[in-house]
């Protein structure tokens, strides 16, 4: 089932705890000031300052030479991946990556892109022979194999640096780009305890989502070479997602580097504490990656425990069998106690 079942709908109740998922923070009061005090221009004309600086922060941050601000992390991935391959040519991808399952497969449908997945490993991985293995001669009668789409994280998996490492090498050294979807790129250095450097080693593009644990409203960077993005700047405006006075949002990413990353961890934690209260209820499997966690109930449990929660302010996914539970800075502690609460009452 779709990480995004169920996904609608709250009840009547007011919502003190929603584990949907981390995109739906809300800007708090210094970040909503940061966004009305911003200087703005016209992007599309390349002059509003707060989007150069982002985009010129973030590309030093990784180590690369520039970087494109977009709407949205799907449009960021396509414009990337547009730039990187012509028609005809192919994707190796992961199986659960989100470039293969959760954007409409618009590599295919818009750019006339061949997606070819190969199986995910346990750790979020795609492996070394896996890659190699997918990646075809020269010969007329296949699609040319260009671009291989990395993830880090996985459903909450941190991909150690080597592991990420090894299997770039694989298609870099097979002449393919290597593109990384970092939509929760900040997560995964935490994890990893590693620089943002470190992580983009790995990858000729890297698409940043700043709309996730970093809480901002809107908005991915996409960072690469000048050539890259270019190219991924006139795709954006192919695409529909050139904007104006975008500095406003801009500035709420600015002030999400400066003061929401090193809170991360604290998503990790409550993760952390969540995961050990269900594992000590002893009701079904539990798995705790990074700042999510999954659960699985007996499936006779699904849409009482679902109302049960909702009932005592506590939102989740109705996804099956196993349902993502996802920490993010706007579930306190209080919130996530009376969560554990919830869980603990049912149960009883």
């Amino acid at each position: 089932m779709s990480t995004y079942s169920g996904m609608n709908a709250t009840s009547g109740v007011n919502t003190i705890c929603d584990f949907r998922s981390d995109t739906i923070t809300r800007p708090d009061v210094a970040m909503r000031e940061a966004m009305a005090s911003a200087v703005v221009g016209d992007d599309v004309y390349g002059d509003d300052p707060t989007v150069n600086h982002l985009e010129e922060r973030l590309a030093d941050m990784l180590g690369k030479e520039a970087a494109v601000f977009f709407p949205t992390g799907t449009q960021s991935n396509l414009a990337a991946i547009m730039a990187h391959c012509g028609r005809g040519d192919e994707i190796i991808v992961g199986n659960e990556y989100h470039t293969f399952c959760d954007e409409a497969a618009g590599a295919s449908v818009l750019a006339g892109i061949s997606l070819n997945p190969v199986k995910t490993e346990m750790g979020g991985e795609v492996s070394p022979d896996s890659i190699a293995a997918a990646i075809k001669e020269d010969d007329p009668h296949y699609a040319r194999s260009r671009l291989l789409c990395l993830e880090n994280t996985v459903s909450g998996r941190a991909i150690p640096i080597q592991t990420i490492n090894t299997s770039a090498k694989v298609a870099k050294d097979a002449g393919l780009s290597v593109h990384l979807d970092g939509a929760r790129f900040f997560n995964a250095i935490t994890a990893l305890k590693c620089s943002p450097k470190e992580l983009a080693d790995c990858a000729d593009s890297i698409s940043l989502c700043m709309s996730k644990g970093l809480g901002t409203p809107v908005g991915s960077v996409l960072v690469g070479s000048h050539a890259l993005t270019a190219q991924a700047r006139r795709n954006r405006k192919i695409l529909g997602g050139s904007m104006r006075q975008s500095g406003i949002l801009a500035a709420a990413a600015l002030y999400a580097l400066d003061h929401n990353i090193e809170t991360l961890v604290q998503d990790h934690n409550r993760a952390e504490r969540l995961a050990n209260a269900l594992t000590t209820l002893d009701v079904g499997a539990v798995v705790h990656n990074s700042n999510m966690v999954f659960f699985t109930p007996a499936p006779e449990h699904h849409k009482t425990l679902y109302a049960h929660m909702a009932k005592t302010g506590v939102v989740i996914g109705g996804q099956s069998p196993t349902i993502r539970m996802v920490m993010h800075r706007d579930i306190s502690d209080d919130a996530l106690d009376l969560a554990i609460q919830s869980f603990q009452s049912y149960y009883a």
